[in-house]
Formats: C-alpha cells, structure tokens, sequence
C-alpha cells in the first residue's frame, strides 16, 4: 500500500491534475486522487502519451479516480454516466489506474431498508458490470456516526459487514470498500474487522483521526483530525491490518481539519504528509 493524496480531502480547491501532482511529489506522497473527467480533457488536448507522462515526470503513481456516474440523481443523468463510462473507464485502465469510488447515505427519509437495498443493488450493478468489462475494480464507502441517521426516518447500510452484504448482492465480483478509518470506528468496527478481509475486499483506503473526549455515538461526521492527532482511533492497528491482508492500493488522508483546510496548499500537503509518515511509522510500515 503507499500514502496517497487527494487535494480536496485536505482543502485544496481547484487545484489541476499538473498542481496535484506537483504537491504530491513536493510533500513525499508517493500517489494521487484525480478527476477522470479532467485526465480525458487533458488527453483530448495533450494525448494519452504526455498525460502518462505528467505522473512519470512527478515520480507520483495514479491512486483512484471518483465515480462519474450521477447514480443519485434522475433516469436520465444516471443513463448518461452510464454511456460515458466505458471510455473514461478505459482511460483510467490506460494511465494506470483500476480504483474507482463512491460513497453512499446511511439512511433514507423516503425508502424502508430493503426497498433502499434493492435500490442501490439496482443502481450500481450496471455500473459495476461496465466497470468489470474494463478491468476496473469499484469501491463503495459506508458512513459509520450515528448522529448521521438520528432523527431520520430510515436506517440504512452503515457497517462493515453491511457494505460486503451490499457488495455480493450486485454479484459482479468487483465491488468492494472504500474502507475510511474514521466510519470503522464511528460504526463500532476495529482492526480485527479489517483483518477477516482479503486485498480484494479493498479497493482504496481514507485515513484520519477523531476528535478526544467525543463519545462514538456522538462523533460528527465533518469534524476529524490528521492521522495520528489524537490516537483516538487505533490507526497503526487499522494500517497493520491492511498490511497483513496485503492491502496493496491507496492510503488517503481525508482529516476535514478546519486547521489544515485553513493552510497554503503547500503546508497544507506537507503538514498532512508528515502526520502519514508518523502513522506509516507507528505501524512499521517503514
């Protein structure tokens, strides 16, 4: 596995693939999230060979790009993302990158928990076929705090063991987690969930820390720390667990620090970097 970096995850807005891979190299990230709608433009002005080229040039690895589908929205937009998705797929697979991601609610106000099921099943099971027949893998994020659902009127997937249930209902063997060290822990799981999972349950990894003396019911969702912060999550647990399932994708931190949020771009990488390799090193990954 290598510490990745996503610029938005760390407050960096608008910030181009070119910038983002500067700022990895520059902080010691050995990877990058990118748009896969910016990587195409980039190849329809440029070519396939030079935007190779922008990731060699950096010494930066692709990491995973976000999902293009609007699978929340109307027939019409989910049918359209539909029909783009096999040539950016294809792009992904061309630069080197297989990972692709989506997070979803933890609750409805309109649909019961079978019906919402049956939903998503219905929603992502074309996405993740056209994905397979491309070669890409397709992780999904469940979202673990339960001030998230309180006060709605339907619960819906927010585990671990949910997510995997969600994963073998759409049956295209491709789908797995966007396994986040913060929903494990608001959800109750510990390093011992992770270490019943194999590399292939994981498709990219989030990374952060809590806030202490918060209760887990009553962690919010948007206020994290770096890795390593406060030890509130066991985070070198978590990260030795992936590496004794040889986890071999992304690590991204994804602290939503108002703090680091607040910092240059530059500091902002290089800051979160450091709090990386204190978690790479607390765990023996160095």
């Amino acid at each position: 596995m290598f510490t990745n970096l996503s610029a938005g995850a760390i407050g960096i807005r608008g910030a181009s693939l070119p910038e983002t891979l500067d700022l990895a190299r520059s902080a010691g990230f050995e990877g990058v999230d990118f748009s896969i709608g910016e990587a195409a433009r980039l190849v329809d002005e440029r070519g396939l060979e030079p935007v190779r080229g922008l990731f060699r040039s950096a010494g930066v690895r692709p990491g995973s790009w976000g999902l293009p589908v609007d699978w929340r929205g109307d027939e019409a937009k989910y049918q359209e993302g539909l029909r783009e998705l096999p040539s950016l797929a294809a792009l992904g697979v061309a630069l080197g990158c297989n990972r692709t991601a989506t997070w979803m609610l933890s609750w409805s106000d309109e649909r019961p928990f079978a019906e919402n099921f049956e939903w998503h099943v219905a929603r992502f099971r074309p996405i993740a076929r056209i994905l397979d027949e491309q070669g890409c893998r397709f992780g999904i994020e469940f979202l673990g705090p339960k001030t998230l659902r309180a006060g709605k009127r339907y619960e819906f997937v927010h585990t671990l063991d949910g997510l995997l249930e969600l994963a073998r209902a759409i049956g295209t063997g491709n789908v797995g987690l966007l396994l986040d060290a913060w929903h494990l822990y608001t959800s109750g799981g510990t390093a011992d969930d992770v270490r019943r999972l194999t590399n292939a349950d994981v498709v990219t990894v989030h990374v952060n820390d809590a806030p202490a003396g918060v209760p887990i019911d009553e962690q919010v969702d948007n206020v994290r720390c770096l890795p390593m912060e406060t030890g509130v999550i066991d985070l070198p647990g978590f990260l030795s667990a992936l590496a004794s399932i040889g986890y071999d994708g992304p690590v991204t931190p994804e602290p939503f620090s108002r703090r680091v949020n607040a910092l240059p771009p530059q500091e902002a990488a290089r800051v979160t970097a450091e709090a990386m390799r204190r978690a790479w090193r607390a765990a023996g990954l160095e």
